[in-house]
């Protein structure tokens, strides 16, 4: 019924259309009209998700609302889109994300409101341009251009270390990029097309194989971010703006652990399983290791980000484990379990990750600080506030009926069957999580106040309540509720179960 309309086209370039409109508004006299503007685009594009949604065929792993267009013919280079099981809920997600992230700058942005709001839009558009293209060329122009806004947003609107924080994060993102091209270049080259999917019918050597995944793996590890490439993360979410981390946890994360499912694992199959327990290693050195990195931290903004590596930690241990599982005792299920549960933990992270940085932006708004010594009874002042972020945080933490827990049990199930000993270590972020996550939250909302302001602070105003009203639905919706998203999900990742079990070698 909507496969006719060029739906994904729409949720592309509305974006960028409405933040070219944004900056035609002028400066900061004109601000509320931008923020209007920008309310406005991004509740077009939510609301063409619904077509995309109740339009989505749950049985079948073949790519969906597909649009093919000329662009370099002459180099095999094409515009062309699709949506699989794997890249729908992301796109929703991403649009769900940028009404949060307009919310959320509505009455905390107050200098160059209008460029504030175009990026984030421009941001948008490009993101789902990277979970909807089918060619690789077009994948990674729209991988590029993305980092441009999210520059600008850490760089412009960030805290005072912000012009450092901006440099590393484009400085490591984009070294990655470059070996992403090379590498997509050459499976170009090998498959004579620029096609994605052309690229799973190719014949390659262990040596090449490895080579490629090398590639693979410093492009998309960069992104996740995998220890040791981590440490961009710390500092760009301590010095970006609200908005910027929110779209930092809840998908710039994502793209990399999207990459990973996309082209590695289903075009390096044995290079995958030859070097899985490397990447298992890695995943949990991110899960234990930065989650007692985050225990020790004094600033809110940061002990968040090393939680995120740790829970992003999750989504690469349940990608690579399927091979172990196999080997185990060959059951299709478990490795099934270990693929949603990374889908799920990608999409249930962003919720409750960007909120608990959404919530570490209402409390720097009012004292303008993000060090935990700074703040203590903050519950009796704000006590809906409160409210909202202990639900969030015990989503962090993992707790069951929250969002946070779905993703994880499902892979720490399914990680029984490939070791008992790789089972325990992901486990213990059940241990950790809850130890840095409440540790925070006591310190920060109980006790004495750390000084006079505390007392006098304001509660959460209805803009913000609308916000977190929102970001709750998400949080308990999929920790009460996942079927929809696995139901979604399932066919596209059997079909992905099955490339990445067929040997390559040629």
């Amino acid at each position: 019924m909507f496969d006719h309309l060029p739906l994904l086209s729409l949720l592309i370039w509305i974006p960028v259309i409405g933040a070219i409109i944004v900056l035609l508004t002028g400066g900061d006299a004109h601000a509320q009209k931008a923020r209007w503007i920008a309310l406005i685009t991004s509740l077009i594009t939510l609301a063409l998700c619904v077509p995309l949604y109740w339009g989505f065929s749950n049985h079948t792993y073949q790519m969906q609302f597909q649009e093919h267009l000329a662009w370099i013919p002459a180099y095999g280079i094409y515009y062309n889109l699709g949506v699989d099981g794997i890249s729908a809920p992301l796109i929703i997600l991403t649009v769900f994300t940028t009404l949060l992230v307009v919310i959320a700058a509505w009455q905390t942005i107050h200098q160059k409101v209008a460029q504030y709001m175009a990026s984030f839009l421009i941001m948008q558009g490009m993101v789902i341009g990277v979970f909807a293209a089918t060619d690789s060329i077009l994948f990674y122009v729209f991988w590029e251009a993305m980092l441009i806004p999210m520059y600008l947003s850490i760089g412009i609107w960030g805290s005072a270390n912000r012009s450092y924080a901006s440099i590393k994060f484009f400085m490591y993102t984009f070294f990655g990029s470059a070996l992403l091209l090379i590498v997509l270049l050459y499976l170009r080259q090998e498959s004579h097309s620029a096609q994605i999917i052309d690229f799973y019918a190719i014949k390659l050597s262990m040596p090449v194989q490895i080579w490629i995944f090398a590639g693979f793996l410093l492009a998309f590890a960069v992104k996740v971010p995998m220890w040791p490439v981590h440490t961009w993360l710390p500092d760009a979410h301590t010095e970006a703006p609200a908005g910027g981390s929110v779209v930092l946890a809840a998908l710039m994360l994502k793209l990399g652990a999207y990459g990973f499912l996309r082209f590695t694992l289903p075009i390096t199959p044995d290079a995958s399983h030859i070097l899985d327990k490397f990447m298992i290693a890695l995943s949990l050195i991110a899960i234990v290791y930065i989650g007692l990195v985050a225990i020790a931290q004094t600033d809110m903004k940061k002990l968040i980000a090393y939680s995120s590596v740790a829970h992003m930690g999750f989504v690469t241990l349940g990608c690579f484990m399927i091979f172990i599982i196999i080997q185990q005792d060959g059951s299709l299920q478990d490795a099934y379990m270990s693929l949603e549960g990374a889908m799920v933990q990608m999409i249930s992270h962003a919720f409750s990750s960007g909120a608990m940085f959404l919530g570490v932006g209402v409390l720097y708004e009012r004292l303008h600080s993000r060090q935990i010594k700074d703040f203590g009874g903050v519950a009796n002042s704000m006590p809906i506030f409160a409210a909202f972020f202990m639900l969030f945080a015990m989503s962090n933490a993992g707790l069951p009926g929250t969002s946070g827990f779905v993703g994880e049990f499902m892979i720490i199930l399914s990680s029984f069957k490939a070791s008992f000993w790789i089972a325990f270590a992901a486990a213990s972020t059940l241990i950790l999580g809850a130890a840095y996550t409440l540790w925070m939250y006591k310190r920060v909302f109980f006790g004495l106040p750390a000084n006079e302001h505390i007392e006098n602070l304001q509660d959460i105003n209805t803009g913000e309540k609308i916000l977190f009203i929102l970001l709750t639905f998400g949080v308990l919706l999929i920790g009460i509720y996942p079927l929809p998203l696995l139901n979604m999900m399932h066919d596209t990742v059997g079909h992905l179960l099955h490339l990445s079990l067929q040997t390559k070698l040629g």
